[in-house]
């Protein structure tokens, strides 16, 4: 893969954690009320819920004109980084460029209901008899595989160049 095609797999991927994050929040805000569930496990609902805060409702008590400006600086600073990430990856790290785009797409899919709305569209609630993990949306699922991706890389891989250039000889 060229230089140029790491970053054209980062935008496709990112692209379509955005393009997959609005299409179901809005199918779930023009589809269900407010607070409204459906189950469709017995450990998994459709529960449409607002989260004016950030994970877990980080923030959630602070008012819109405080979170906004502050999410949004958040996400150029994650935005950059990402991008300074990615520059740095060589082209062969296809996994690493997924996992980059995974979290590029989930932020910026997050960002816009945030600009939009002054907050994010959450509705899949996972739970296990009363323990129920946080409200979550495609965006944030993106966000969470691509983190994880990246931290099982960074355990588990090691030097993956000096692993090419033996594997290389």
């Amino acid at each position: 893969m060229s230089e140029g095609g790491k970053y054209a797999l980062v935008g496709v991927v990112a692209a379509v954690v955005i393009v997959l994050d609005q299409l179901t929040k809005l199918w779930v805000a023009s589809t269900m009320r407010l607070h409204q569930t459906i189950t469709i496990f017995s450990w998994f609902d459709l529960t449409y819920v607002r989260n004016p805060g950030a994970a877990f409702s980080l923030f959630a008590d602070h008012s819109s004109a405080f979170r906004v400006p502050f999410f949004t600086l958040v996400f150029v600073l994650a935005g950059g980084a990402i991008a300074f990430f990615v520059r740095q990856t060589p082209a062969s790290q296809k996994s690493v460029l997924v996992a980059c785009g995974l979290v590029l797409g989930g932020a910026i899919g997050n960002l816009i209901d945030r600009v939009a709305y002054g907050e994010v569209i959450d509705f899949a609630l996972a739970h296990w008899k009363d323990y129920y993990w946080p409200a979550f949306n495609v965006a944030d699922s993106g966000i969470s595989v691509g983190v994880v991706v990246l931290l099982l890389r960074g355990v588990f891989v090691r030097d993956e160049q000096e692993a090419e250039r033996r594997a290389a000889a």
